[in-house]
């Protein structure tokens, strides 16, 4: 597949479009589930419905097994201060 790059402004309720070449080449159409992924500062987009429900949730176990329940407070201190 060929890379695209489009850039969007995020508005004042913290929405972007996406752009309609994108839009276009994945199919998205209105009403549609899209998942976000955060990781290494990139975001990562995609379509829920060709997913099953333990592929969309497997970023979320995936997170679980790298924090233990002592590491919580020093990851809300951090998040806190962004």
């Amino acid at each position: 597949m060929t890379k695209t790059v489009e850039i969007g402004t995020i508005s004042a309720r913290g929405q972007v479009a996406i752009p309609s070449s994108m839009r276009d080449k994945l199919h998205l159409m209105e009403g549609e589930k899209v998942l976000f992924v955060l990781e290494d500062g990139f975001l990562l987009l995609k379509r829920v419905s060709d997913l099953s429900w333990d592929e969309i949730t497997k970023p979320l176990r995936e997170a679980k097994k790298k924090i233990s329940e002592r590491d919580i407070p020093k990851l809300v201190h951090k998040l806190r201060k962004i």
